[in-house]
């Protein structure tokens, strides 16, 4: 009895240790759950995640080619609007002839089915920029990782309303960068890599901003589309939570300033002013809460939130702006810290 229950030990130890090593095959053989997509300038996925955000934590995008994009790949595409990668390659960074034509904006993702994003369409939601300008760049690090970021752009000419192709696309990266500073905790909306670029001089027009990163510590790579539109814009955001295409952006200027802080929270004003020769009938700031702070009240505008984006649009009773008028809303956070002042946008109407 005793040998008996000896060999059993020995044989359930062994069964153990069969199991344990399995675990861990399979474990490093599983796809990655999560790792980030562009924020500024905002990704296909991101900026349809944010477009459909809800009360309810659902995710029911508005945007026409964010529908149509869920209907062809599910709601997954959006709960994981920060997986679109490929793990395929024997090196990680790879672009044209790793990546098929037609597919380059779902990373050909062996992770989930991101192949609505690919589709053609005029009615994305655009980030709004100046040729030339200086941005900053900010990369969601949904999961932290070292590796490099390259960001390329399309070609002049571009037909937005048809599948994007390598050919398309600028050969060299007009901005690359390696482990760039970041801030947040990963795993939330408010932790991202950032960096400071200036785009391309002679664009205009509709384009794609198309990211890679490519992990130095795996062959993992993860991409991303971007739609822009070079019109003289400062960031604004448009084609989120409309029913059919963006519309035009008038740009108008804001300036961010923290008026009071104390412990757990702080206040902020915003002053929003008409850079152009015309009045202007309307207007909207915007600016991405990255520290994780909650806004809890707002006056002299019309405040909503969509995740970790925030916008204030005028009341009645300021939104018209005659030429270089300004006008100011106020709010109250909760934040465990200060937060540095955000680049806040502003459009019109």
């Amino acid at each position: 009895m005793r040998r008996t229950r000896g060999l059993r030990s020995r044989w359930a130890a062994a069964v153990i240790m069969v199991a344990s090593a399995l675990s861990l095959v399979l474990l490093a053989d599983a796809p990655a759950q999560a790792h980030g997509a562009m924020m500024i300038a905002g990704s296909r996925t991101f900026l349809c995640y944010e477009d459909g955000i809800t009360s309810t934590g659902q995710i029911v995008p508005q945007n026409p080619a964010c529908q149509a994009a869920v209907a062809r790949s599910g709601p997954n595409s959006l709960y994981n609007w920060f997986a679109v990668g490929n793990r395929s390659g024997s090196t990680s960074g790879g672009t044209v002839g790793f990546i098929p034509d037609g597919k380059l904006c779902s990373g050909n993702s062996n992770y989930y089915d991101f192949a609505g994003f690919d589709l053609p369409s005029g009615d994305w939601p655009k980030t709004h920029l100046t040729s030339g300008a200086d941005l900053q760049f900010r990369y969601n690090k949904w999961a932290a990782h070292p590796g490099t970021f390259r960001l390329y752009i399309t070609k002049d000419g571009w037909d937005q309303t048809k599948p994007l192709t390598w050919a398309d696309m600028e050969t060299a990266p007009f901005s690359s960068v390696t482990d760039p500073p970041s801030v947040g905790n990963p795993g939330s909306v408010s932790s991202y890599y950032s960096w400071n670029a200036t785009l391309p001089v002679t664009k205009s027009g509709n384009h794609i901003i198309y990211s890679v990163w490519a992990r130095s510590d795996s062959t993992e790579t993860f991409y991303g589309c971007s739609d822009v539109v070079f019109d003289g814009g400062h960031g604004e955001v448009t084609g989120i939570g409309t029913s059919g295409p963006p519309p035009p952006a008038t740009p108008c200027t804001a300036t961010y300033s923290t008026t009071s802080t104390w412990p757990g929270g702080f206040q902020a004003q915003v002053t929003v002013t008409n850079p152009t020769t015309s009045s202007m009938y309307g207007w909207t700031a915007s600016w991405v809460l990255a520290n994780g702070e909650t806004i809890n009240s707002a006056w002299n505008g019309t405040l909503t939130q969509a995740g970790s984006l925030a916008s204030v649009k005028s009341t009645d009773w300021n939104r018209t702006l005659p030429p270089g008028g300004s006008a100011s809303f106020g709010f109250t956070a909760n934040s465990a810290t200060t937060p540095a002042p955000p680049s806040v946008t502003c459009q019109s109407p």
